[in-house]
């Protein structure tokens, strides 16, 4: 039987969608609804359901977040469950999601687009039953794709004009200026940002999330939820026998990981 956890933090959609899909999907069954993008990471890794429904916007942690950090943790030889993201914006185009690793409803849900994400869910459930084995995570950069068409459609935030090229960062009584140059990678530590030279680090009181838009990301990739690095500063990508990367960095002793759904940037060229 397939299986299936919806995360909504309205209950009152969250039950509409569940009807919706008892009608249209009988056999599925349904093993959780959650109200936050915490609890829906912890839950999805706890019952491994065939198909997730993430609102996009969750309170603890939006749904792209979510799918990203689900991607980064989940157990190697299980299968990656199909991802549906939840959202009220009507722009986001079923076309984004022709070969990638989601697919999308509208709010209010509507049975007759639903219809369609549930026979393109089923036809992809099917597939994975008949051709072995079943992937055990995203297809290289699909999610990342699909997350960052996503990101790109919300509604416009304010984004500074010119890039950083210098961080003030307080150390003790003074504001140490960093070259952005000077940078081998930024780390997330809870509210903070740990920016980390050749020879220190300091901590700013900003989110990796709003810092990221201030980067040149020619020059600065995302490899993981928890880290940014300097492209200039990374020495080599390695695979462990697990198949997970790693960096190992110009000018730093530490590796860092790499995210699943990053992992198509170190592709051979």
């Amino acid at each position: 039987m397939t299986t299936a956890l919806i995360a909504e933090d309205e209950a009152i959609l969250a039950q509409t969608l569940a009807n919706a899909l008892h009608r249209l999907w009988p056999d599925l069954r349904i093993v959780a609804t959650v109200g936050n993008g915490v609890a829906a990471v912890q839950e999805t890794l706890a019952l491994r359901p065939d198909i997730v429904f993430f609102d996009i916007k969750m309170p603890g942690k939006s749904g792209l977040d979510a799918a990203h950090e689900l991607a980064d943790e989940w157990p190697d030889g299980a299968p990656f469950p199909l991802i549906v993201f939840v959202t009220a914006y009507d722009q986001y185009a079923l076309e984004a999601f022709e070969h990638a690793a989601a697919d999308y409803v509208l709010k209010p849900v509507n049975d007759a687009r639903l219809a369609k994400t549930v026979e393109r869910l089923r036809a992809r459930i099917e597939q994975g039953r008949t051709q072995a084995p079943a992937p055990d995570r995203p297809r290289d950069g699909e999610l990342e794709r699909a997350v960052a068409q996503l990101r790109s459609l919300l509604p416009a935030q304010h984004v500074p004009a010119e890039k950083l090229t210098i961080i003030r960062a307080a150390v003790g009584n003074q504001i140490r200026m960093i070259p952005i140059d000077e940078v081998v990678y930024l780390e997330a530590t809870d509210k903070y940002v740990n920016v980390v030279t050749a020879d220190s680090e300091s901590l700013i009181r900003t989110s990796l999330r709003d810092l990221i838009p201030q980067l040149d990301g020619t020059r600065f990739w995302q490899i993981h939820r928890s880290y940014v690095v300097n492209v200039k500063r990374i020495d080599s990508a390695v695979r462990d026998d697990a198949g997970k990367l790693s960096l190992k960095l110009r000018g730093r002793g530490e590796t860092l990981p790499v995210s699943r759904v990053f992992a198509h940037l170190f592709k051979q060229m």
